[in-house]
């Protein structure tokens, strides 16, 4: 019997350690293994998966963990020394880089551990009992090749020290699972300073009952095979516990144990990465239980069990793919594709009270969200205040958001909202207008009720007009009495005294009219002022421009022959001119008070608005014409005789009148709000007190004239009489309670005599309709019903009484009082008495009344019939008014109705649209309430979401054929492919033909159920071109039971009262089925029957309207239900039940509104004020295989929610793609949305993104950049890492530069060879041979050191590049400064008197003056270099997806101190070369030093701007080039011409 073994092979990934175990099941284990056991091949993946191969190796299973920051390299391993193991178990795991390179991992072990604990859960053996051994060996050369650490564990450890050196404590840092556990950094007291408040995520940790209890009693002796322990315990110990092992170390006493070692391996109080071991063992092992389990208890041989020896990786897989388990401790564990759900601890570095960092944890992440606590939370900055961290503080209320450009979203600018806008709330993106009615407070944070501002008594300007105005009065009185006391003197009488006083009268009441214009604007008010000053100024001119004609006639009646002149211009004449010309002056719509709310400010003006500036224009007009004529006729009487002639004084008067209310026009066009007012009282109160008062000599005294103010009482009286008979009573059925029905069955309305003379008469209309028809008899069938029911009604029979409203308002009123009214005579009607009214109607009429209508075809019907029932409490139901306004329960409190308000039409269109994303769309619309609140409607719920209204176009009906060609030629001209159609069909029907006749037939229609379900529309020709694939809502429609077979059974005989069939049998078959009747139509034969007729009437496929009826018939039936309902079986006699004859329309009224109820087709109906919840039918138009159109259903409408078939539609395209109606075209992702100015929001402009820049998104608002570290792709899409860029040698500039240098280096060791060779000679030693070579030899090095710049920055060569640059050079210049001193000296002392010159330019004294200069530029270097070095950084400014990498100046100070230096030497070496230029030529190197030193202070001095514009490495090869470049002037200046004269 063969044992039952399972290899475990753990890798560590981060040193490449491989180490092996095998573990045997024996006894019952193995036995009961072998019983499922079978022989077998199997397919086997190896490690690079391009190869498969049969053979009968073990199975592998592995076990990921979380992947290292940095990718490992796995070392290939030599085979095992045991047998071939049944399975083989492959753990990856990371090591501790802590661990020394000679010891084993201590996470590589505690996988062994937690494998053995699994295989020792009996779970998953249920059949076996037996022990396990487990013994583990090499399996190969273990070659532990370490790696550096973790990166970002690298950064973190080094991050205490150079923050501390930064002083930056005050930062809270967010952590990753990499370093939000390391013990090392939490033990790291640098980092105590900065760490605290450390926040983060971490790998979630568990606890692994008796796993602690299993490590500490581990020991060498128990398992001698255990290489890995073994190794472990002399680490820990330092002895062996195996003598038998070749081992330096001594014996061990037997005494140690793990119980008292405190180290990762025996800690197990947060067990991480251990714990998803320990998971990825229990999936393995529940796959291998899953493969090796058996369907049944007796399987067959055939059975797909397989057996241990069998098990393929393959087979393997597929079973781990389905691994759902829960583990020991009650976790669920199954796999997603490969990963396991998300589950992090969140955890918290805090301080103890001992000064050290603690990892605390404070809560954890799972699938379903983060679970914090944060009470426990101590944060970084050492508060309980959460920090925060922000670009630019939040804006507050007040404020907007101002983006700015080129920075991210979270950098922005808080500027103020202007006047009359506000926003509410932090960090609004907008500041919002404020309604008309409202204005900004100062704080701009909310919206405050403007001021009304009018021009009023209190203020200084109002009291100062009074004042004017008043004394203007005053005068006035006071002249007047003067004339009066004067009247008989002569001038008074030449002045014609009469008309005197008359104006005198109009002057006082220009003057008063001008107070009406001061105070609160009022209706009366407004039409008061402008009809007095009209008139008053209007009376005024007449006056002067009688007595002007006046004094023109009498002189002109002195000429001979014009005598009787006079008499047509005598005192009567006088008075019928003046009143003439003033009865003239009539008013046009008269102004009524408004508010001015464009006016800007918190106040706005109440002032008198003229609706009509005509009609002010004309009372301007007549007085300005007046007064022209008056000016006139003046002007030519101004030459008469002076003697009692006012013809001078009223010239002036008119000159300056005129003048003024010429001025007025422009500055009342211009004043604001309520000095307009003050402007008109100006040139009132001016043109009265400079021109008349003036002309009328203003010195009589004041007298006051009182006005008396008339008060006109209208008195009301109430007739109320009987003024007709009923002349059509239509359809009735008795009952206990009778409903009344109005229907519009007739359309021909008949000849009306309209003389006025007698009470109109009501005749009957005539020609029948069918589907009116088929309301009334659904009215009818649904009565019957409820009568026959036993649940609904039981005892009480219900009637109806159904009259014809013909479709006109009159005879609807006429019917729906003869409902409520019946026959009676009673007429005592007061508000406060209409229920004892109606009550006396009832018990007074031979007919019964009825205490409800189902009515109102149209919702102006049902706006009349609802005020004429208001004050009755009669409900009225109506079928078919859809008006929002109907909804109105505080103006139309009797109003209900069975079909949806307009409104969840408008917006169930608005969905369909936003569904099917038309974002641009345009509409025709009826110019009525129907159609302009429906595209209200539409346009605001579109809008919400984002969706634009392309155009709207009305339709008028008196207008139709001209406003549809302009609606066709605006749809042809649009780009929207969506029209929204809101209209009545006969004005569809004209659409559709103007459309037809300009060829539009790829257009898309949105219908509204007024024409949706139109059989006209349908059938109509252009309708066919034009409309096919028509998309939109009607009326829903349901089938009634029973109802077809009641109206095709309907015959005459049977109902031989019912004029209405009768009228429809005649229309239908031509003869008249009764004999008895006054027809002219041949007798029936009696064979006629509606089941063959196909109409309206008749037609039962789609019962809209007619279910519509069905519905309030039993509305109407189970609130009267409800009404005559008692609360008990066992009422009182003074219960609140009513009896059906007492009954009440305010009773009825009050439970209809309560209605709830399921109808026969199981339908909920119930009202909600009184309105029913929307449903409506989704339809189609679609084309039959006939050709012709054909209505289908394709969805529903119920509440707020849309069923939809959307694949049995049938566009207007042909296809079934959805037509696209967009302005714009959605932008592609790598651009963003720039709205155009001036257009809706759909309408825009895909602008790319910028460099640097991208969106991933459709239809982006705006770009994001990229983080430094990386660029965008050429697409703009998504952003990749940034390629890191320098100088190299592989380059073509690189090579060029290496070569340059290169050459020269060997060119300056050419001329050294020469130079030592010619050494002996005059004029090498001559030229300073010691100095000559050392300038060699650092020219050598200047050429050389030019290739430490090529290639990829480092640390080192950073700092070396520069110090080898800078020490370079000033050793060259010291050379030749020294060389130039020399020359100097050695002239110098030729001198009498100065030859003790020259001893102090030696050679030591050379050589230590070129060591000095030297080692001042070595000092500079090694304080730069020490202080703040050059380090490779990439410059992230750069634009592009190349950055480059480059040895940055941290310090500024420190190379231009370099440089500067250089440049001394440089410029002290040119000056005494310049000043030894004249000395004698032989061997003087002088004009040789200061020709290179030109040369040099060139090159370097081009290098500084070079350097500073020049992008990326081509700085590194400007600062290359000016080396090269120096150090070749250098050579060839100083030694060429000496190099040569050895050729």
């Amino acid at each position: 019997m063969s044992d039952l073994t399972l290899a475990l092979t753990i890798q560590n990934v981060r040193q490449s350690e491989e180490v092996a175990a095998q573990v045997s099941l024996q006894g019952d284990a193995a036995a009961s293994v072998q019983e499922v056991r079978h022989k077998g091949k199997r397919t086997v993946f190896r490690r690079d998966r391009r190869h498969l191969r049969t053979d009968n190796s073990p199975p592998n299973i592995t076990i990921p963990l979380p992947p290292p920051a940095e990718s490992a390299v796995v070392e290939p391993t030599q085979s095992t020394g045991f047998s071939t193991p049944d399975i083989v178990i492959s753990v990856s795991t990371q090591a501790d880089t802590h661990t020394p390179k000679d010891s084993p991992s201590i996470s590589v072990y505690q996988p062994i551990a937690l494998v053995k604990e699994v295989l020792t859960q009996r779970e998953w053996t249920p059949k076996t009992r037996g022990d396990f051994g487990f013994a583990s060996t090499d399996i190969g050369q273990i070659c532990p090749r370490r790696l550096p650490k973790d990166a970002m564990l690298a950064r973190c450890v080094n991050l205490p020290t150079t923050t501390t050196i930064q002083h930056i404590t005050d930062r809270q840092f967010l952590s990753v699972a990499a370093w939000s556990t390391s013990e090392d950094i939490l033990q790291n007291k640098a980092f105590s300073k900065l760490g605290h408040g450390v926040l983060g995520v971490a790998i979630r940790s568990a606890r692994i009952p008796g796993f602690e209890n299993y490590v500490q009693n581990l020991h060498p002796s128990q398992q001698p095979h255990d290489e890995f322990l073994r190794e472990y315990w002399e680490k820990e110990f330092g002895c062996t516990p195996l003598p038998s092992f070749s081992s330096l170390l001594p014996p061990c006493n037997g005494t140690e144990s793990l119980f008292g070692v405190h180290s990762p391996f025996t800690e197990v109080s947060q067990l991480r990465m251990t714990y998803n071991v320990y998971l990825g063992v229990y999936a393995a092992a529940h796959a291998i239980h899953s493969l090796l389990s058996c369907s049944g208890t007796e399987a067959s041989p055939a059975s797909n069990c397989s057996s241990p020896q069998n098990v393929t990786s393959a087979e393997l897989m597929q079973h781990l793919n389905k691994v759902t388990i829960s583990t020991p401790h009650g976790e669920t564990f199954a796999f997603q594709n490969g990963d396991f759900p998300p589950k992090f601890d969140l955890v918290n570095w805090q301080i103890t009270s001992e000064g050290q960092l603690r990892n605390v944890l404070i809560g954890y992440v799972d699938e379903y969200g983060i679970h914090l606590n944060e009470s426990v939370i101590q944060w970084g900055t050492g508060s309980a205040q959460v920090p925060v961290s922000v670009c630019t503080v939040s804006c507050e209320p007040g404020t907007r958001k101002a983006i700015r450009k080129g920075e991210p979203v979270c950098c922005f600018d808080c500027i103020p909202c202007g006047e009359g806008e506000v926003s509410n709330k932090t960090d609004s993106l907008q500041c919002d207008r404020c309604p008309l009615e409202f204005w900004s407070n100062p704080a701009r944070t909310s919206c405050i009720p403007r001021q009304l501002d009018f021009l009023s008594f209190n203020e200084t300007l109002g009291i100062t007009l009074t004042t004017v105005a008043v004394s203007g009065a005053v005068v006035t009185t006071a002249v007047f009495v003067v004339f009066l006391y004067y009247r008989q003197t002569p001038m008074v009488r030449a002045n014609n005294k009469e008309l005197s006083f008359l104006l005198l009268v109009s002057l006082k009441l220009c003057f008063l009219c001008s107070l009406v214009f001061i105070g609160r604007p009022s209706v009366w008010s407004c039409r008061f002022q402008q009809a007095a000053f009209g008139i008053s100024f209007v009376l005024s001119v007449s006056c002067l421009l009688v007595k002007t004609m006046v004094v023109l006639v009498a002189f002109r009646s002195s000429r001979p022959g014009s005598e009787t002149l006079m008499k047509w211009f005598g005192p009567h004449q006088q008075r019928g001119s003046v009143g003439f010309f003033t009865t003239i002056q009539v008013r046009f719509s008269p102004p009524e008070p408004h508010v001015d709310l464009e006016v800007q400010g918190s106040k706005v003006t109440l002032e008198c608005a003229m609706k009509s500036v005509l009609g002010f224009s004309l009372v301007l007009g007549y007085i300005g014409l007046l007064a022209c004529t008056c000016l006139l006729l003046a002007f030519l009487a101004r030459k008469l005789p002076d003697n009692f002639n006012e013809a001078k004084l009223i010239t002036f008067s008119m000159l300056i009148f005129c003048a003024v209310w010429v001025a007025f026009v422009p500055a009342y066009v211009s004043s604001p709000g309520k000095y307009v007012v003050a402007v008109e009282i100006f040139a009132i109160l001016a043109s009265t007190y400079v021109c008349w008062l003036w002309s009328l000599w203003l010195w009589a005294a004041p007298v006051l004239l009182l006005l008396g103010l008339v008060q006109l009482l209208a008195v009301q009286s109430l007739v109320c009489t009987r003024w007709k008979s009923v002349s059509n009573q239509g359809l009735y059925q008795d009952g206990d309670v009778i409903i009344g029905g109005l229907y519009s069955l007739h359309y021909l309305p008949p000849n009306i005599d309209s003389d006025f003379t007698q009470p109109l008469l009501f005749k009957p209309c005539s020609g029948i309709e069918d589907l009116p028809m088929q309301y009334i008899y659904a009215m009818m069938f649904a009565v019957d019903e409820i009568n026959h029911s036993e649940s609904l009604l039981p005892g009480v029979k219900l009637g109806y009484r159904i009259l014809d409203s013909c479709a006109l308002h009159p005879w609807a009123m006429d019917a729906a009082l003869s409902l409520v009214g019946g026959d009676s005579t009673f007429c005592a009607f007061t508000p406060e008495n209409s229920t004892g009214f109606v009550r006396e109607i009832s018990q007074t009429s031979r007919i019964k009344t009825v205490p409800l209508i189902i009515g109102g075809a149209s919702s102006k019907t049902a706006i009349i019939l609802t005020g004429v029932l208001g004050p009755l409490s009669v409900p009225l139901m109506s079928y078919q008014s859809s008006c929002p306004c109907l909804s109105d329960k505080r103006q139309y409190p009797n109003f209900f109705r069975t079909i949806p308000s307009d409104i969840y039409q408008a917006r169930a269109l608005a969905q369909l649209a936003i569904h099917f994303q038309w974002t641009w769309i345009g509409a025709v619309v009826a110019d009525n309430d129907y159609g302009l609140v429906a595209v209200k409607v539409f346009q605001e719920e579109i809008e919400k979401s984002g969706l634009c209204m392309a155009f709207v176009r009305t339709l008028r009906r008196e207008n139709i054929v001209i406003d549809a060609r302009e609606a066709a030629l605006t749809i042809q001209a649009s780009t929207a492919k969506v029209i929204l159609v809101v209209s009545w069909y006969t004005d569809v029907r004209e659409l559709f033909v103007q459309l037809n006749k300009i060829n539009v037939t790829d257009k898309q229609f949105l219908a509204s159920e007024a024409w949706s379900t139109s059989g006209d529309l349908l059938q109509h020709p252009a309708t066919l071109k034009v409309a096919h694939g028509v998309f939109g809502v009607a009326i829903r429609s349901s089938n009634i039971d029973g109802f077809e077979n009641y109206i095709k059974s309907l015959h005459p005989s049977q109902h031989p009262d019912n004029e209405y069939l009768r009228e429809y049998w005649e229309k239908v078959f031509s003869c008249t089925p009764l004999s008895s009747s006054s027809s002219l139509l041949p007798p029936c034969n009696g064979t006629e029957s509606l089941f063959t007729v196909n109409s309206h009437f008749t037609d039962m496929s789609q019962l809209r309207v007619t279910y519509n009826v069905y519905l309030a018939v039993y509305a109407a039936a189970h609130a009267i239900h409800s009404l005559l309902s008692c609360p008990d079986t066992e009422a009182s006699p003074m219960s609140n039940c009513s009896s059906p004859q007492n009954i009440t329309p305010a009773e009825l009224l009050e439970h209809l509104s309560s209605v709830n109820f399921t109808t026969p087709q199981g339908e909920r109906f119930y009202f909600n004020g009184g309105d029913i919840p929307a449903k409506y039918d989704l339809i189609n138009w679609q084309k039959t295989a006939e050709g012709s159109l054909r209505l289908v259903r394709i969805g529903r409408v119920d509440g707020f929610d849309i069923d939809l078939n959307e694949t049995t539609i049938q566009w207007s395209t042909g296809s079934s793609q959805v037509p696209v109606s967009v302005c714009t075209v959605s932008c592609e992702p790598g651009t963003r949305k720039a709205i155009r100015k001036g257009e809706p929001v759909c309408c825009f402009d895909c602008i790319p993104c910028g460099e640097g820049e991208v969106s991933n998104k459709t239809d982006s608002l705006q770009c994001d950049r990229c983080p430094l570290e990386f660029w965008s792709n050429p697409a703009r899409t998504s952003c990749i890492p940034r390629q890191l860029d320098f100088l190299s040698f592989n380059e073509t500039l690189g090579i060029t530069l290496t070569t340059v240098a290169v050459s020269g280096a060997v060119v300056t060791t050419a001329v050294f060879v020469v130079f030592l060779y010619y050494r002996q000679t005059p004029m090498v030693r001559a030229n300073n041979s010691e100095l000559s070579f050392l300038l060699l030899v650092s020219l050598k090095l200047c050429f050389l050191c030019s290739l430490v710049f090529i290639g990829r920055p480092s640390v080192w060569s950073c700092r070396f590049q520069q110090a080898a640059f800078g020490i370079s050079f000033v050793l060259s210049v010291s050379c030749l400064q020294v060389k130039t001193m020399v020359v100097l000296a050695a002239f110098r002392s030729a001198r009498p008197g100065s030859e003790s010159l020259m001893k102090w330019f030696g050679p030591n004294q050379q050589r230590g003056s070129v060591g000095i200069f030297t080692s001042v530029q070595i000092l500079i270097c090694i304080i730069w270099l020490s202080l703040n070095p050059p380090l490779p950084q990439p410059d992230w400014e750069m634009s592009g997806v190349k950055v480059t990498l480059e040895c940055a100046m941290e310090s500024v100070l420190g190379f231009s101190l370099v440089l500067g230096y250089i440049g001394l030497l440089a410029c002290t070496c040119l000056l005494l070369a310049f000043l030894a230029r004249k000395l004698p030529d032989n061997f003087n190197e002088a004009k040789l030093i200061t020709f290179s030193m030109l040369i040099f202070c060139a090159v370097w001095v081009a290098f500084v701007p070079a350097y500073v514009s020049s992008p990326g490495k081509y700085s590194v090869a400007v600062e290359i080039f000016a080396i090269l470049a120096s150090s070749y002037g250098l050579l060839f200046c100083i030694f060429a011409p000496n190099a040569l004269l050895y050729f």
